[in-house]
């Protein structure tokens, strides 16, 4: 079996809860391919939201090249059931290569991009020249840098959900002037409408640990309504590639 070290988890960050964290998109990323010395080192990322979903990945990769020498990896995904913020799971292997000079690398290279629940595996075919330990570490760095730079990221943020509940004769004006406001400010959300035979809910969000939508329903319906906390979601929002 390859050696594996489990690595010191990060701290978490001071102060309140991040807006939002960063992490890849759902499905297959691009694979890289950097040669030295006639070495292959082919890199992949991948979203991965748990541990097993980050050794089923690696486990793809092994028998997707199966004759190949190293399959190093590393990896950083939340704890099971763990508040937000709290110290993630980090694991990295050299899979035979000398210790340090693969797994601890990769590691390096995703602590630095910021992004969680991530995986990377660098598959290396030995191109028959020793590369030696500093030319090993800087090759499997960079070989995670160009999978990491190739592949699309999400930023994922906390929304917190609000239930308003009016009369049906005020429900259609009412979610109008909550939209023109959500358009306004950029934080506030209609994210839907139900109807009942008198009165109406309009389901709101906003972001989670920013001022509660109170001031503003109680303006907009003369105090005739408050919003009811329903919980959170969490919103999956596109960037662009730093490549």
């Amino acid at each position: 079996m390859p050696a594996e070290r489990p690595e010191p988890a990060s701290p978490a960050p001071a102060g309140g809860a991040a807006p939002c964290r960063l992490t890849l998109a759902p499905g297959e990323q691009p694979e890289t391919d950097l040669e030295v010395k006639r070495s292959h080192f082919l890199a992949r990322a991948e979203r991965a939201d748990d541990e097993d979903a980050a050794r089923s990945f690696i486990a793809r990769i092994r028998s997707r090249y199966p004759d190949a020498r190293h399959h190093c990896s590393a990896f950083i995904v939340p704890q099971p059931g763990a508040a937000p913020g709290s110290p993630a799971i980090e694991r990295s292997s050299d899979d035979g290569e000398p210790s340090g000079t693969a797994g601890q690398p990769i590691l390096e290279v995703l602590r630095g991009s910021g992004l969680t629940s991530a995986v990377i595996v660098v598959t290396r075919y030995f191109g028959g020249t020793l590369l030696g330990t500093g030319r090993l570490v800087r090759a499997y760095s960079e070989a995670a840098s160009r999978a990491l730079a190739a592949a699309s990221r999400v930023s994922i943020s906390e929304r917190a959900l609000w239930e308003v509940r009016v009369p049906v004769a005020r429900a259609g004006r009412l979610e109008a002037e909550l939209r023109a406001a959500g358009a306004a400010d950029g934080a506030l959300a209609v994210e839907g409408m139900s109807w009942g035979a008198s009165d109406a809910v309009v389901l709101l969000s906003t972001p989670v640990g920013g001022p509660s939508p109170d001031e503003l329903i109680a303006s907009l319906t003369a105090g005739g309504a408050r919003p009811a906390p329903v919980g959170t979601r969490l919103v999956e929002s596109p960037l662009r590639s730093p490549a």
